[in-house]
């Protein structure tokens, strides 16, 4: 059993508080995000799902950081739920926000294709997630999202029009592949500073990079050259 650290603030007890801050500091940078993308007036669809994303992604990590570490001893396993299940549908709109990325270069037959795969995948992983209540669901979800879906459909962008984009989302994946590192293998650099806030900290990377390449991203052009 892994060591939970504990500090008390004016009598209440927190769980694993730099795990819970470095949650929060993901959840900071998601809603930053989905405001500024918000307040560009950017219409495209592709814009509404990087917005969704991000924010959705900001509550799944606020929940995770404060049902699921800070005050898990007050919820019993269930609660873990909403964080997992939020998680899960903000990973499944940066797959969606991909595949419509990709309209810049493929037809819209094969986007719409993409988009229906894209709802099976999610429905499929959700109902596994429910019925086994198995996190192991939602990281395998969230590393067919990442790693394959939005690697594969950015990456060919990328080779394909060398646009800065597709250049930000693939460093975010990046910095994502690395949270996955540190925490599939609880490579702990200290006992209160451990795996998760590692992981956590990268994840904050590749949302802000993820931003990065939203805000890049011009739909009325097939080309935006690397400087």
């Amino acid at each position: 059993m892994e060591h939970i650290n504990i500090i008390h603030i004016a009598g209440i007890q927190i769980n694993e508080p730099i795990v819970t801050l470095t949650d929060l500091v993901v959840s900071l940078v998601c809603f930053v995000a989905a405001w500024k993308i918000h307040r560009s007036g950017k219409k495209e669809r592709v814009f509404l799902y990087f917005k969704i994303y991000f924010f959705v992604m900001g509550i799944a990590t606020t929940l995770g950081g404060l049902v699921g570490h800070a005050f898990l001893y007050n919820f019993n396993f269930y609660w873990k739920l909403p964080g997992w299940i939020t998680s899960m549908i903000s990973i499944m709109f940066v797959e969606r926000a991909a595949i419509e990325h990709t309209r810049i270069q493929l037809s819209p037959k094969i986007v719409k294709v993409l988009g229906v795969i894209n709802i099976f995948e999610f429905l499929t992983f959700l109902t596994l997630t429910i019925v086994t209540l198995n996190f192991f669901f939602v990281e395998f979800h969230s590393g067919y999202g990442l790693m394959f879906v939005v690697l594969s459909l950015e990456g060919f962008l990328f080779i394909k029009t060398k646009n800065q984009a597709s250049k930000m989302m693939l460093t975010g994946v990046f910095f994502a592949a690395i949270a996955a590192l540190f925490f599939m293998n609880k490579i702990s650099p200290h006992q209160w500073f451990n795996y998760l806030a590692v992981s956590h900290t990268f994840m904050a990377l590749a949302a802000l990079f993820f931003y990065l390449g939203a805000s890049k991203i011009d739909m009325s052009a097939n080309s935006n050259p690397v400087n």
